[in-house]
């Protein structure tokens, strides 16, 4: 496991595992991994937040817990719940007669106890990161829920009392900023807001995950996904998708992105029937002219 002693050693250690960080990237990091302080990364779909969570994880040599937020996700799934089955099994073994007080400190122990996520994070014997992906797909009740566990690393099972981290993990929120998050859960939290880079550093980026394709088709791909950010689309183009575009072109053979080139992969950066449209009649024309 690997604790890092500076802001440089965390954006050389990132970059070495597939991760080009900005620089207030790499220094909150840095603050996350010494202070023990959670994280919490805003910015729009697709600009790596989720990748800096996983590829934190591998720089720093712990394993990823995951807990994927939906709406309507409740205690049982991100904390705990108890294995009633288990529970129910015990107590019809239980000799006749045997009082209720006996059964319950029998059946509430933590051999009956199914560990979720959020759990399985601060009793893991390792340090690990923790991501909470997409916060903002919850509610402020899921959020209430979540502040002990943020402040103090713990968190309180009625029946068994409370659960302090034998570890302390990393833990990153992500969001993308799809409702506002309470005060409360952000007071807790450092803040990184991550937006799409610049030409010139999504060149990098794409270089550093499809270092053989042509220079000027690496080039000749971030002027057309700037372009295409640039229309009022339901899903401007990721990150991801840039990356994926590159070595598609790779693959191909392609020596340059002309309109045919362009029309025939476009829908690896485009994903909405509407979006084609637009994009073919706005950017296609553009690369025909």
């Amino acid at each position: 496991m690997i604790v890092p002693g500076s802001v440089e050693e965390v954006a050389g250690g990132l970059q070495a595992v597939g991760y080009l960080p900005g620089e207030s990237t790499a220094l909150v990091s840095y603050l996350a991994a010494r202070l023990g302080k959670p994280v919490l990364v805003e910015g729009p779909a697709g600009v790596g937040k989720t990748e800096l969570a996983k590829k934190l994880a591998e720089y720093l040599g712990r394993d990823l817990v995951r807990l994927q937020c939906y709406e309507g996700l409740d205690e049982a799934k991100a904390l705990y719940e108890w294995n009633y089955r288990k529970q129910l099994l015990r107590i019809q073994a239980e000799a006749e007669g045997t009082g209720w007080q006996a059964v319950q400190d029998d059946i509430f122990g933590e051999e009956f106890l199914l560990s979720r996520p959020l759990l399985q994070a601060i009793s893991s014997e390792k340090p690990v990161v923790l991501l909470i992906d997409e916060i903002d797909k919850t509610d402020q009740e899921f959020e209430a829920m979540l502040l002990e566990l943020l402040s103090d690393f713990q968190i309180t099972i009625p029946e068994l009392g409370r659960i302090e981290a034998r570890t302390m993990p990393v833990v990153l929120l992500t969001s993308n900023n799809s409702r506002e998050l309470t005060e409360a859960l952000k007071r807790r939290c450092l803040y990184l807001w991550l937006d799409y880079p610049e030409a010139e550093r999504e060149l990098e980026i794409v270089r550093l995950h499809a270092p053989e394709l042509p220079e000027t088709v690496a080039r000749r791909l971030i002027e057309v996904i700037t372009m295409v950010r640039e229309l009022d689309l339901k899903k401007p183009p990721s990150i991801a998708e840039s990356i994926d575009w590159a070595r598609a072109l790779l693959l191909l053979g392609a020596d340059d992105i002309d309109q045919k080139t362009f029309r025939d992969t476009m829908s690896i950066i485009v994903k909405h029937r509407t979006d084609l449209d637009t994009v073919a009649e706005r950017v296609g024309v553009k690369l025909a002219a």
